[in-house]
């Protein structure tokens, strides 16, 4: 018994790994994982030194603000969170 019941688990666990990349590729699947993915906006002005996302035209990217609370570096934070944060502009100073 405990042969048979062994040998159906893994049948359905192969069939099942067989079957994913196909439920992937579903509408659906693509649906549901973009939900998954919040939504980011750029906040400026609230960075830490060399703690920043990017910047815009200051320097070319990530990690090279010399100043904190730069107005032209950004962080990406979940969208609506920027304007909870004092000193969070949407947009570059």
């Amino acid at each position: 018994m405990r042969k048979l019941s062994a040998a159906t688990i893994l049948a359905g666990a192969i069939g099942l790994a067989m079957a994913m990349p196909v439920l992937a590729d579903t509408p659906a699947a693509a649906t549901a994982a973009k939900d998954m993915k919040p939504a980011l906006e750029k906040c400026y002005g609230i960075n830490a030194a060399a703690k920043n996302d990017c910047a815009a035209g200051v320097h070319s990217c990530a990690g090279q603000a010399t100043m904190a609370r730069d107005p032209k570096s950004f962080v990406l934070l979940p969208a609506g969170a920027c304007g909870k944060i004092q000193g969070g502009n949407l947009k570059a100073m």
